[in-house]
């Protein structure tokens, strides 16, 4: 019965039988560097599912922008979220100083869930879903400006900002080597458009 209750006690800490077999055989165990091997074992393993977690959210999310997906835009989509974080730091810390990479964290990312991210996803789905209105359209319009709003809310009035974030995301190359979720350079044209629009219309009515 004792021999069981260790068994069991171990199963639920994550050893394996075979492991469990050996350590209980093993008068001689040196308990601290087992434990301690397992815990490395089970943190690395929480990575790797945290890690498939961000990636199975993002093509989720993805589901939500587009209407077709294939598995030649999954596998893309998995190796743009894979890429090194190192790599898309040193590069986004040529662009932008310390206080505009500051403003990076606010970005959204499709591979999280937080409610920014999803207003963002659920604001490009719509555009997506209007664009055959046209960039003047009423729905257009208004999605626009909750864009526009959101963008102030976030980032402040901050236009140099906005601008280098605007050049990044326009180049498919350098949208690629920032890990951002790519985007069609249609929707990216046919925003910039409807942006353009917005804007001078809001000029007009504010003299």
């Amino acid at each position: 019965m004792k021999k069981l209750q260790e068994i069991q006690f171990l199963k639920t800490l994550g050893f394996h039988l075979k492991d469990i077999k050996e350590m209980l055989d093993d008068h001689k165990l040196d308990w601290f560097n087992s434990l301690k091997t397992q815990l490395d074992y089970i943190l690395k393993e929480k990575e790797k599912r945290e890690e498939i977690e961000g990636i199975l959210r993002g093509l989720l999310n993805e589901m939500l922008i587009e209407e077709n997906i294939n598995l030649t835009k999954v596998q893309r989509l998995i190796q743009l979220y894979q890429q090194n974080f190192n790599k898309r730091e040193a590069f986004l810390a040529e662009i932008f100083n310390k206080e505009e990479s500051e403003l990076l964290d606010y970005l959204p990312n499709i591979n999280r869930g937080d409610p920014d991210t999803l207003e963002w996803i659920a604001l490009t789905a719509q555009l997506r879903k209007h664009m055959p209105k046209g960039v003047s359209s009423p729905e257009i319009q208004r999605i626009i400006k909750r864009m526009h709003e959101k963008e102030i809310e976030t980032y402040g009035d901050n236009p140099e900002f906005i601008k280098k974030l605007w050049d990044v995301r326009k180049s498919p190359q350098k949208s690629e080597s920032a890990g951002f979720y790519p985007i069609d350079s249609e929707t990216l044209d046919f925003f910039e458009e409807a942006l353009e629009l917005y804007l001078k219309s809001k000029e007009q009515l504010s003299n």
